[in-house]
């Protein structure tokens, strides 16, 4: 075993289900748990673009994220005056991170819209939405193709995403909960590509610095686990 390796604690995610089509009315929809946490998500399609890309040709894709009032053990606020500065730096990542695995020319000049609304957060739901993010993306671009919308997918390959972390022990573990998350030296998100390209790797040392073979082990952590991740997608969309 190499030393990355016995750095490693845990590689598995906490257990994971999908929900397929929730929502009669969206073009996609899904309800995502992973552990406690569970995120409902669903896709729109508008036959519009942003003014900045009209007459390009191409398409576009955005993000929204909220959390509901009761997804934590106090209650929430609605966010009505506008959307707080971590709820925007999400939103971002899980639009940013889909396009990645988006040709928007294939689109049209149609506009997707993804909406993950947090009903229960218990750690990680910036990653559990990006994963059930992708499967409800999926089931859209299928239902877009059935009506002759568009006649070839757009989708470059399957994404996913999830958190690992080095906990007090030293050792790496993968799908942080809350508590866990909470305590952590490390905390990590990773969104990786199924071929294992990382779209976007968000660490940060709460405690102690972390080492180079540290980094190398939680990375290998976020990789293992998304095998798992990858996999499950694959048996809800069948």
């Amino acid at each position: 075993m190499s030393s990355i390796e016995q750095l490693i604690e845990r590689s598995n995610p906490r257990p994971i289900k999908y929900t397929l089509n929730p929502n009669p009315y969206a073009k996609g929809s899904v309800i995502v748990e992973c552990g406690n946490t569970k995120v409902y998500v669903t896709v729109t399609v508008e036959e519009s673009v942003p003014p900045f890309l009209k007459g390009k040709g191409e398409g576009w894709l955005t993000a929204e994220y909220s959390m509901l009032p009761s997804a934590t053990h106090s209650r929430n606020k609605r966010e009505r005056n506008g959307a707080s500065g971590r709820t925007q730096e999400i939103q971002r990542l899980i639009g940013r991170s889909l396009r990645s695995v988006v040709d928007l020319k294939k689109l049209g000049e149609r506009t997707i819209q993804i909406d993950c609304d947090v009903m229960v957060a218990d750690g990680g739901t910036r990653t559990t939405s990006i994963s059930g993010a992708y499967v409800a993306l999926e089931m859209a671009i299928k239902k877009l193709m059935a009506e002759g919308l568009i006649f070839e997918s757009p989708l470059a390959e399957q994404l996913a995403a999830i958190s690992v972390g080095i906990n007090k022990s030293g050792k790496v573990i993968a799908d942080l909960n809350y508590e866990e998350d909470s305590s952590c030296e490390t905390d990590m998100n990773v969104v990786m590509t199924k071929s294992g390209k990382f779209v976007e790797v968000q660490g940060t040392a709460e405690g102690h610095p972390f080492s180079h073979e540290q980094l190398m082990a939680l990375l290998q952590c976020a990789k293992d686990c998304l095998n798992v991740v990858f996999t499950k997608q694959s048996e809800a969309l069948k």
